[in-house]
């Protein structure tokens, strides 16, 4: 797997982490492992992110090696591509198979850097279809928040049984944990990414105090975004009640994380936060959206964004992208595709002050 391939380019020479691999050059698994050294050394300039590194290396064990690491470059041509292509789209979405199709090409520009192949393939294209994410109303958000409180201490009925991709619960985790109702509150309040609740510490939080009131997040890199977030006032309220929650526990220092600050492992922590709030949309019948796709935590920021989008007073998407460290095309392609115009009528009646 690409791991193996990169334990032992780094091992041959750890102090260069641009070294060229010693397995044969032309070979598509050790462009693979050189391509992964050099992203690694993105992700230590901080041009890349962990997360991103991660995925990739993922694609490229799953599926992308077992059909393509015995391989020399040189045939990995169109056919070649078409067939893997058609193969991935009978169990993934278009825009996955986009992505798989974009870790070949990186592997395949190595290959031309390298002076192994003259120029790249052509690729298959795929029309990507995108499916809008499925958005809470305000009356489905409350209903949310109200669930989730009377749910706190509770257990899950199967919890015993649960056996998870990644994780299973552990026997110390099977209330639910009163951070879960701060964080549907924080996240519609704040735009941030499911992600950034396992990451945020108290010293990413700052409560800023003038003509507006509103918490900074200074928050770890993102998706190459590095600019603070700031979030809605309600967002100060919250995180005040959750700050005098963890002070009672001992865990309200600036180091601590802010949610499940108990929790070291924090991809475990993240965990059980979208176990609970699962079990949350079953019991309030919430789960799939009006057009049948399934809700997650990822929800609760695409509504953050749309609420902006249909409740703020002539909010623009360039200012609504950067606060919520995403691009005006995701914006239009994601969250304002789901906004109609019925739903702004008053601003698509109104009219410019005549002075």
């Amino acid at each position: 797997m690409a791991s193996n391939y990169v334990e032992g380019i780094k091992s041959a020479n750890a102090s260069d982490s641009e070294t060229r691999v010693s397995m044969p050059k032309s070979s598509f698994a050790a462009l693979s492992a050189q391509m992964l050294i050099n992203e690694q050394a993105r992700v230590n300039r901080g041009e890349f992110s962990r997360d991103s590194l991660q995925v990739l290396q993922n694609r490229l064990d799953k599926h992308i090696l077992p059909r393509f690491g015995a391989s020399q470059v040189t045939s990995v041509d169109y056919k070649e591509l078409l067939a893997f292509s058609q193969y991935l789209s009978k169990t993934l979405s278009s825009i996955t198979v986009s992505q798989y199709l974009i870790a070949i090409r990186k592997v395949l520009l190595i290959a031309v850097q390298s002076g192994v192949v003259s120029k790249l393939p052509e690729f298959p294209r795929i029309k990507i279809v995108t499916t809008p994410r499925g958005a809470f109303t305000p009356s489905e958000y409350w209903k949310i928040i109200r669930t989730a409180r009377s749910l706190v201490g509770a257990q899950h009925p199967s919890t015993v049984d649960l056996k998870a991709r990644h994780f299973k619960l552990r026997s110390t985790d099977y209330l639910m944990p009163a951070d879960l109702p701060w964080a549907v509150g924080f996240m519609v309040n704040s735009f941030i990414r499911p992600s950034d609740l396992k990451t945020l510490k108290h010293r990413h939080v700052e409560i800023v105090t003038n003509v507006n009131t509103y918490l900074r997040l200074s928050l770890p890199i993102t998706k190459s975004h590095t600019k603070p977030i700031v979030t809605l006032q309600p967002a100060v309220r919250i995180y005040k009640k959750l700050l005098d929650h963890q002070k009672s526990s001992g865990f309200a220092s600036q180091a601590d994380y802010v949610f499940l600050p108990q929790i070291k492992d924090r991809n475990y922590a993240q965990f059980i936060l979208a176990y609970y709030f699962n079990w949350v949309l079953q019991i309030t019948d919430l789960k799939l959206g009006p057009h049948g796709g399934a809700r997650t935590l990822y929800s609760l920021r695409h509504s953050a964004i749309t609420f902006r989008l249909l409740y703020g007073q002539g909010i623009d998407l360039l200012t609504l992208a950067r606060n919520a460290r995403t691009s005006v095309d995701m914006i239009n392609k994601h969250y304002a595709s789901t906004v109609s115009g019925e739903q702004n009528i008053g601003l698509l009646q109104s009219r410019r002050t005549v002075r």
